[in-house]
């Protein structure tokens, strides 16, 4: 089978990822085979590629917001059969028995394994996954549509939980690019107020577009404070410029995986009147079952560009600067 692989950590100007012939993976008894549709690029993929993120596996094949059909499942699989439509995330197991994973937190567990970082991911033409990890995808989604869902949806939705967003209220988004589009449909939806702050033009224009109250520069102020705000971007010197944006109880949640350094901070004007400032790391099963489901019955659909295969190395060089709106996805069946 055709895979971009990455055989060493390096700049994606260099266009780390080789097209390669890899044999074909064989589920084990708990897994399913599938036959990769569409693949969607993230900004964790950079991340990983560029070694932001330590490596867990090399050689390794990214990609963790997966569409496609089983083909094979394992003896022990029960949840899906040959022919059925299914997603696979970033989320590819846990241990289900630590402290986390018995109360519902096991996005937590020290044992968790991620898709396209310690195990194979879906810029591929097959890839295996556990079948408890695997979601059903809503028909209402085009496979294109569902493949940045898995990710820069999941991850979105969590993190606009942790901001501790209501209906009705104000949220501040701070970088544009594939999970913030999509948490703006999802709080509009909401009939939320959207301010949005991004130092690109072209992300500007694509959050008028969708509907934001306010769209100001990167490190510009808001025109009133807002309830809750959510950082995307992965600059650590938005911390304090998005806490002096906040109301008094507000929160401000971190979405990234990954966040350059945060700057010293005034006490008085950051964090007094019991500001919250919380982390978001990776996601839960049900995160993703529930973003699934508002996704479909608000009718939300990303803004999308596609890439084949083969133009993997490009896409991740335009999502490092900013050279689409929306999200990338990659059309494995149609390379």
């Amino acid at each position: 089978m055709r895979a971009a692989l990455l055989e060493k950590i390096a700049a994606i100007e260099t266009r780390p990822l080789k097209l390669v012939d890899l044999p074909m993976p064989e589920p084990a008894d708990n897994e399913v085979l599938i036959m990769v549709s569409v693949c969607g690029v993230c900004r964790t993929d950079l991340h990983i590629i560029e070694g932001d993120i330590p490596a867990k596996r090399l050689p390794i094949v990214p990609g963790h917001q997966i569409v496609g059909t089983v083909k094979k499942t394992g003896r022990s699989v029960k949840k899906f059969q040959a022919g059925e439509r299914v997603g696979v995330a970033w989320l590819a197991s846990t241990c289900k028995e630590c402290e986390f994973c018995t109360a519902a937190r096991e996005n937590l567990c020290p044992g968790s394994v991620y898709t396209g970082y310690h195990r194979h991911g879906g810029f591929a033409e097959y890839v295996t996954a556990v079948s408890d990890y695997v979601y059903s995808i809503p028909e209402s989604f085009s496979d294109q549509e569902a493949a940045p869902l898995l990710c820069a949806g999941i991850i979105g939705y969590r993190a606009l939980k942790r901001s501790a967003f209501n209906d009705g209220k104000t949220l501040g988004i701070y970088g544009f690019g594939s999970s913030a589009h999509i948490v703006a449909k999802l709080v509009l939806a909401r009939s939320g107020r959207l301010f949005v702050a991004t130092r690109n033009e072209k992300h500007r224009k694509l959050a008028r577009e969708l509907g934001a109250e306010v769209v100001v520069g990167g490190y510009d102020n808001f025109p009133e404070p807002v309830d809750s705000a959510i950082i995307f971007a992965p600059a650590g010197e938005l911390v304090p410029v998005a806490l002096k944006n906040l109301k008094k109880g507000g929160t401000v949640a971190l979405a990234g995986i990954h966040m350059s350094e945060i700057p010293a901070m005034d006490y008085e004007s950051c964090l007094f009147h019991e500001k919250n400032l919380v982390s978001v790391e990776a996601n839960t099963r049900e995160d993703g079952r529930e973003l699934l489901e508002a996704a479909a019955a608000a009718g939300l659909k990303p803004e999308l560009t596609e890439f084949p295969l083969n133009d993997a190395n490009q896409a991740l060089i335009q999502l490092k600067y900013d050279g689409f709106k929306g999200t990338a996805v990659l059309n494995i069946a149609g390379s």
